[in-house]
């Protein structure tokens, strides 16, 4: 065989095993992109606000305030999370405060433009922000890290591990947010972004 024919045939092996390593490493990496954006699929931003003060089968009666729930007049469903610096904190901590929740992650460009206005609204009024990352559906907890300090956030970033208080408040757009009361009772929720002045509206409504 000549000399020639040898080279071809090296090259040509060399060729096929190539192509075999990266097919299975773009597979690989097309697999992980796929389940990235499925798990982000399950929580859609959304730039469109809904405000929600009154709901029918709350009432804001005092039996739908004993009842734990997602409606308006409903106490609000408590929980524990760890938050950005490493702290354990529950909801149910803030008894006595004015409370916004705050769902949100940072791929999600309406949870972007919030946080300014939330950050504002923080500062400027007596109320504890509760900001909730859906932390599973992030690259990386460095992005949640680099987002806080981009913006300045003083409030308190608490991480959605596996998503399951988001699941627990049936999240589906973000942002979403909770404004509830010193007794723990869900006064107002709003689906999408809110300004400042509707922060401030909605607070100054609840006891």
């Amino acid at each position: 065989m000549s000399e020639l024919k040898k080279a071809i045939i090296v090259l040509v092996i060399t060729g096929m095993f190539g192509w075999a390593i990266f097919d299975l490493v773009y597979d690989g990496d097309k697999e992980q992109n796929e389940e990235i954006t499925e798990e982000e699929q399950n929580y859609q931003a959304t730039d469109e606000t809904e405000l929600i003060e009154n709901e029918e089968s709350a009432n804001n009666d005092q039996s739908s305030a004993n009842e734990i729930g997602l409606n308006v007049g409903n106490t609000a469903p408590d929980f524990t999370l760890e938050t950005l610096s490493g702290d354990q904190v529950s909801l149910s901590d803030y008894r006595g405060k004015k409370v916004m929740l705050n769902f949100w992650a940072t791929w999600c460009p309406p949870c972007r433009a919030e946080m300014p206005a939330m950050q504002n609204f923080y500062t400027d009024n007596d109320v504890e922000v509760l900001a909730v990352n859906l932390i599973s559906t992030e690259t990386a907890k460095q992005d949640v890290v680099d987002f806080v300090d981009s913006f300045g956030l003083t409030f308190s970033i608490l991480l959605d591990e596996g998503n399951q208080v988001a699941l627990a408040y049936g999240i589906r757009p973000i942002p979403t947010t909770y404004m509830i009361d010193t007794n723990g009772v869900i006064q107002k929720k709003s689906f999408g972004p809110m300004n400042q002045e509707q922060m401030e509206q909605a607070l100054t409504s609840m006891n």
